[in-house]
């Protein structure tokens, strides 16, 4: 097997610290910022009110020897989900060159911040974030890509922001897939978010989009199966609920409004894509979609400005429909669905069956162009 020189990670998570928002936002929020507080014998996270994170205190299972673990205290977690120096090792021993960052207590989307009903709150959680990642991580790597939590609106404000903070150097705007799931706010869909996706298309930076943001879209469970079953359950319902997100995007013409705009499906997985695209494909025709203003079908909207990531598909069999171009590979640390630290044998299965080249724009030079590393 041809060895691949360049890795590149387009969804990492980072483990925001105890300090972040204590530290950075006003004290007129007082006790209402997120913050550890001590319950029972274990540390939550809590804003506002409400826990965040499921109630625990990290999701860091892939920097554990037991994978379906959860510390109770912060002493416990695993000092590569939170500390740069330490995440860089990590990111060594993998093989990994650069690394897309997505937050953890924010949710992966940024979705936790979205369901408060209070939007100066809101957007001081977001900013301190995003000040918190440029300084803390940008700024202690080139190899740590920065992507923007957003206000899910006012869309003006949502705006305002994005132009913050891609001026700092975020380099990609994490936006939940679902806002009106989480409060009274416009549908993706709706020509509200227009400006949102005007400005995403001028400053040239993509929309992450990241599976599992909006919890009203999973199944809970039977609550009699063990925890580590219905985590089980979790992961492989996680990927396939972007489903909704890419029927959104196939029909509602959003992509078709915003021809320059790049959507990013973090932790998508690939086999589950394809029968939705297919699908969509097939409705399209039988409904006579043509004749209604659509001027692409829907895989071929999303082979203009899609991406899916992929990390332990194998990939071969899926680039002949959704191309090899919209494909991109993560390692998804330091969840416990990652593959390190056996990235490299990983990669040598997953990949197995594709031409050097095209392993090469999975595994980098995809991800190269859109988020511009090499400018």
């Amino acid at each position: 097997m041809t060895e691949v020189t360049r890795i590149i990670s387009i969804d990492d998570h980072v483990q925001e610290t105890p300090d972040l928002w204590t530290s950075r936002l006003s004290s007129r929020f007082g006790n209402r910022a997120p913050r550890l507080v001590s319950e029972g014998g274990r540390d939550v996270w809590v804003v506002d009110g409400q826990e965040l994170l499921g109630g625990r205190v990290c999701a860091a299972g892939g920097f554990l020897s037991d994978r379906t673990a959860h510390p109770d205290k912060w002493d416990a977690v695993p000092t590569a989900a939170y500390a740069p120096a330490d995440r860089l090792k990590a990111m060594d021993a993998g093989g990994i060159d650069r690394s897309m960052l997505f937050p953890t207590v924010g949710g992966f989307a940024g979705e936790a911040f979205g369901t408060l009903n209070d939007p100066d709150l809101e957007l001081a959680c977001v900013q301190a974030y995003n000040d918190w990642l440029i300084e803390e991580w940008a700024g202690a790597s080139e190899r740590f890509v920065p992507q923007c939590m957003v206000p899910i609106g006012p869309p003006d404000v949502t705006v305002a922001e994005i132009e913050r903070a891609v001026g700092m150097g975020h380099r990609g705007v994490i936006f939940p897939s679902m806002p009106m799931l989480l409060r009274d706010a416009p549908h993706l869909a709706d020509h509200d978010y227009d400006p949102v996706w005007d400005v995403c298309e001028k400053l040239d930076v993509p929309v992450c989009m990241h599976s599992g943001a909006t919890p009203r879209l999973h199944y809970a469970g039977y609550s009699g199966l063990p925890p580590t079953l219905l985590e089980a359950i979790e992961a492989v319902e996680k990927p396939v609920s972007s489903v909704f997100i890419m029927s959104v995007l196939s029909f509602s013409k959003l992509l078709l409004r915003h021809p320059r705009l790049r959507v990013v499906l973090a932790e998508s997985a690939l086999s589950w894509g394809l029968l939705a695209l297919e699908w969509a494909d097939h409705q399209f025709e039988h409904d006579g979609l043509p004749n209604e203003g659509y001027d692409l079908k829907p895989s071929e909207m999303f082979r203009r400005q899609c991406y899916f990531s992929t990390w332990f598909d194998t990939v071969a069999p899926f680039t002949p429909f959704v191309g090899v171009d919209n494909i991109m590979w993560s390692a998804n640390l330091p969840l416990p669905t990652t593959t390190w630290p056996r990235i490299r044998h990983s990669i040598d299965q997953t990949m197995s069956g594709l031409s050097d080249e095209d392993r090469r724009k999975v595994l980098s030079e995809n991800a190269a162009a859109l988020y511009k590393l090499d400018d």
